[in-house]
């Protein structure tokens, strides 16, 4: 099968690296020092379980256009990206491409083919002027969860901090044979995945978890255990996924896990920085509107009150901008 994935970060390089393994004729879209390293020593995986895996036998790219034509098109850059490659993926495009979308919270298309009462409506944050839309068939789409977590090392070496399922979802909840497919192709590379006929609930489980305590941490840099084990941050996690949860209540949607389990979750993954922090200590872009801002919309939207989210959202929203405006980055210095 021939897969090309746009973006080889944390995400994107444990797919590609595994897929590349499990013998997928697999190419990868980056740039910069990451993107030399692997053309130049391999894609190097470091696993939680503390195996290495360094590949060579995959096609690493500056362009999207120099790909050609692919069987699937796995899209793991930060949402925030995509308006700026999706005019180019038409070239990667056959007559049965898949797209498989692995961005964080909620999708630009999450209405799509929802059927309930906005069936068809657009997020505006996700998508203002309509380029996704525009240029992503969503004929083309099966919808992804990723639990996995990790980070970027160093160039060329992704580190694996915990998590293999990748469950896959038609938007319009059927159970296809392209979906099944892929689900055999990320089986036979090691992962756990499946097809649910209701991916936008695992979407909400996830996301729940993301819009909590990825800013928190972003603000405070404490990593996961630390925010779950302080109990005043405990306590704002657990607000922030009770407002989540009513927005999603109010589209139908049931969350299938506890709050207090999924906050449970976070403390046992340990000593972890989230993605967001991540980017706040690289002078990053954050992904703040999927994660936030779309929430902020829905509750807008169904009349849910989301005063909580909209804080953190403010607040976060702030570094974004001070951290872009002076072309910085923040990151803990010990004084000791």
């Amino acid at each position: 099968m021939k897969i090309c994935v746009v973006g080889a970060g944390a995400i994107g390089g444990l797919l590609a690296g595994h897929l590349a393994e499990a013998g997928e004729e697999v190419t990868v879209i980056d740039q910069g020092a990451h993107l030399e390293a692997i053309q130049r020593s391999g894609l190097k995986l470091l696993m939680a379980d503390g195996s290495e895996h360094l590949t060579h036998s995959l096609q690493a790219l500056a362009s999207i256009r120099e790909a050609g034509r692919q069987d699937v098109v796995i899209l793991a850059v930060k949402s925030q990206v995509l308006p700026e490659i999706a005019p180019e993926l038409d070239s990667l495009m056959g007559n049965d491409t898949v797209i498989v979308p692995m961005q964080n919270g909620l999708p630009w298309w999450y209405f799509h083919k929802h059927g309930g009462e906005y069936d068809g409506r657009p997020i505006e944050c996700l998508d203002p002027d309509g380029t996704l839309t525009a240029h992503i068939d969503s004929d083309r789409l099966i919808g992804c969860v990723v639990f996995p977590a990790g980070e970027i090392v160093s160039p060329g070496v992704v580190r694996h901090a915990e998590g293999n399922r990748f469950p896959l979802g038609e938007l319009d909840g059927s159970d296809s044979e392209r979906a099944q497919s892929l689900v055999a192709t990320l089986t036979k590379a090691g992962f756990k995945s499946f097809v649910i006929d209701d991916i936008r609930a695992e979407i909400w489980l996830k996301l729940v978890g993301n819009l909590s305590f990825n800013p928190i941490s972003a603000l405070s840099h404490a990593t996961l255990v630390d925010i779950c084990q302080y109990p005043p941050s405990r306590a704002l996690t657990q607000s922030l996924m009770e407002e989540a949860q009513a927005v999603a209540n109010r589209l139908g949607v049931t969350l299938r896990v506890s709050i207090e389990r999924r906050i449970a979750g976070g403390e046992k993954v340990g000593k972890h920085k989230t993605s967001m922090l991540q980017d706040v200590e690289a002078g990053r872009g954050l992904e703040l509107e999927a994660l936030m801002g779309a929430v902020v919309e829905l509750g807008l939207l169904t009349g849910i009150s989301t005063p909580g989210i909209d804080t953190i959202y403010a607040l976060t929203r702030l570094l974004d901008k001070t951290m872009r405006e002076d072309h910085g980055a923040v990151q803990m210095r010990s004084i000791a």
